[in-house]
């Protein structure tokens, strides 16, 4: 099959309509936008291979930033070059930036209700089922070897325990698969990664042997102008912001706090949100400890990237700093979440358009696949990581970093997140069903007790 095969069966305005579905129905956190995808591009319409999916999905693991919108972008270009990528990862995050603007104006209009209250009440129990349940997932698909569990147990203990930067935590897993595969090989042969299902499929219109289209040959002059453009972009919104507002206006400093985030962190949403906590709530106090983690329960709710609990972030920091004046806090609050998106998956973008080539020629490379296999297993470490770090803020509400057990502990809550992932793990019901009993139960506890 040539490439030129490859453009006419998958036209650009049947992906367009597909990654804009996309973006109004990819619930379920980044573990579940993936297999969503999965299912889709792989099992369902055989756009793109097995390997190929996996290929690019780990990949997008060893880069900082959200792994599911960065795959989106990396199967966009795969299919239709540079813009094909823009396109598929700028409508996998825009109905969810829209949606979010929406929910967190009524959020900080309406959340003082008891029911409103009540409702945010049931649904943080189950994000921390949904997390652990999304670790429990990955896992059981990626971790395969003993040697895989002992590094997924050692990013966790890393980062809970000695509370290890993310980067080394990649950068040891990495140095341990290159060496492994020498001693181990077994080890490390590439596994299921997130939703893969392991089941025998027909051609792929993308398969393994298909060769790369004639925008994957990597050219220094392509990837030196895909830089420039992105710097570029930056630059003016940036200055943009420097020259309206001064360096200390809040929305420089989010572009700033923000394009560092989608810098230094590994690991997706699940490995960005204590650093975004630390930032949003301890450095600039743009929200407190208790809106954070309602927007992590808002976030849960709508379609997108978990990660997009910046544009909540920014919506709350532009509507409590008052930018615009007391008359103006809607459009403020929309400026700071557009500009906390922007500058989050900006750096992403870059990623994908200018690596993918580099990616798309190492695909029979044992010597990066064994790393990209361990940089997986330690991924499942850094969920369980945060599946903790939203426990402790959810049962122990009272807690802090000095007195972390302060208080009791809340048992409803722990009730609520035990049925919640019961009714996940065991019974397969859907994140929106969970989400939506759970939100019940919570309304329900807060009207009558």
């Amino acid at each position: 099959m040539s490439n030129q095969d490859n453009q006419i069966s998958i036209s650009r305005l049947t992906a367009f309509w597909y990654w804009l579905k996309l973006g109004f129905i990819s619930f379920g956190g980044p573990a579940g936008q993936i297999a969503m995808m999965h299912q889709e591009l792989v099992e369902k319409r055989r756009w793109i291979s097995e390997r190929r999916f996996l290929h690019a999905l780990n990949y997008t693991m060893v880069l900082p930033g959200p792994e599911a919108q960065q795959l989106a972008t990396y199967m966009g270009w795969l299919m239709h070059g540079t813009l094909g990528g823009i396109v598929a990862g700028t409508l996998f995050v825009l109905p969810s930036l829209l949606i979010l603007i929406a929910l967190t104006w009524a959020y900080l209009s309406f959340g003082h209700l008891d029911s409103v209250a009540g409702i945010l009440y049931g649904i943080k129990p189950a994000v921390v089922a949904i997390v652990l349940f999304a670790a429990y997932r990955i896992g059981m698909k990626t971790l395969r070897h003993g040697l895989l569990i002992a590094i997924a147990l050692a990013a966790f203990v890393g980062l809970f325990v000695f509370h290890i930067s993310f980067p080394y935590i990649i950068i040891a897993a990495a140095v341990i698969g290159w060496v492994g595969h020498h001693f181990v090989p077994d080890a490390f042969k590439a596994s299921g990664g997130h939703g893969a299902s392991g089941e025998q499929h027909d051609k792929a219109l993308i398969d393994d042997d298909t060769p790369p289209p004639s925008w994957a040959a990597f050219s220094w002059a392509s990837s030196l102008f895909k830089l420039a453009v992105g710097l570029m972009l930056w630059l003016l919104v940036e200055g943009a912001l420097y020259l309206s507002f001064g360096w200390q206006g809040p929305l420089t400093q989010m572009g700033w706090f923000f394009t560092k985030a989608a810098l230094v962190t590994f690991g997706g949403a699940y490995a960005v949100l204590p650093y975004v906590y630390q930032g949003g709530v301890n450095e600039y106090q743009w929200l407190s400890a208790t809106q954070m983690m309602d927007g992590l329960a808002l976030g849960e709710t709508t379609p997108g990237p978990l990660i997009m609990i910046v544009s909540f972030i920014g919506f709350v920091g532009g509507w409590t700093k008052e930018l615009f004046g007391p008359e103006a806090q809607l459009l403020a609050g929309a400026a700071g979440a557009s500009v906390a998106t922007l500058f989050t998956f900006l750096p992403s973008f870059i990623f994908i358009l200018i690596g993918a080539p580099l990616v798309e020629q190492s695909r029979n490379d044992v010597k990066l696949s064994a790393p990209l296999t361990a940089i997986t297993a330690a991924v499942v470490g850094v969920i369980v990581n945060l599946a903790t770090f939203f426990a402790w803020h959810v049962f122990w509400p009272q807690g802090t970093e000095v007195t972390p057990f302060a208080d009791s502990l809340d048992f409803t809550a722990i009730v609520i997140a035990l049925i919640a992932f019961l009714a996940l793990s065991r019974f397969s019901q859907s994140v929106m069903r969970v989400i939506g009993a759970s939100a019940l139960a919570g309304f329900l506890i807060q009207t009558l007790l």
